[in-house]
């Protein structure tokens, strides 16, 4: 009878000791929402207001927010989940207080920007010059563009998405939605 006090203490002590032991964390990887957008396929818009570019089928021109006189648009990201919004003017000031308002919007992001790019377009053949603005962080507006031609007319857009700003969730959706952006900027022409 000793001897099975003895085997069974033996076991206990055993069981005790290796079930004491702190177990180390293991980090996570980092991980990003899936998010299943269709390949775009381009269609030409032609704005009654004089302009044109190409925009993905998957976004949609909203229509009710058109009314004769005003050429502002809102455009329905579709899948994406987010508007952009194009402010148009025909220039009746100086062409640098629209260019100065168009920085300042982009400036009003700063606190919450991590990086701030832009990148300068000209396309002189039909008179299209602008800058498009890329914000890096946990902004409310991640890009912003201007086109003018630079004379008569000028038009400044903002992205915007319908969620809480989380650039690292954001950023696959912010990459693809770069791509649709780069073309919209590409075959932007005035008529």
């Amino acid at each position: 009878m000793p001897n099975k006090i003895i085997y069974f203490l033996i076991f206990a002590g055993l069981t005790l000791f290796t079930s004491c032991k702190e177990e180390l964390p293991v980090p996570k990887p980092p991980t990003y929402l899936r998010i299943e957008v269709p390949s775009s396929k381009y269609i030409s818009y032609d704005d009654p207001c004089g302009f044109r570019f190409d925009l993905p089928d998957m976004f949609k021109l909203d229509s009710s927010k058109i009314t004769e006189g005003n050429c502002n648009r809102v455009i329905d990201l579709g899948p994406l989940n987010g508007t952009i919004f194009l402010y148009y003017w025909d220039i009746e000031k100086p062409l640098s207080f629209y260019i100065n308002n168009a920085n300042d919007e982009v400036g009003n992001h700063k606190l919450k920007a991590s990086f701030i790019g832009d990148e300068q377009f000209k396309h002189p053949e039909r008179r299209v010059f602008g800058t498009k603005f890329e914000l890096q962080g946990d902004v409310a507006t991640p890009f912003q563009f201007y086109i003018t031609d630079s004379t008569d007319r000028f038009l400044f857009a903002e992205v915007l998405f319908n969620c809480t700003p989380n650039y690292d969730s954001l950023k696959p959706t912010l990459d693809r939605f770069n791509q649709d952006l780069d073309q919209l900027i590409k075959t932007f022409e005035w008529k």
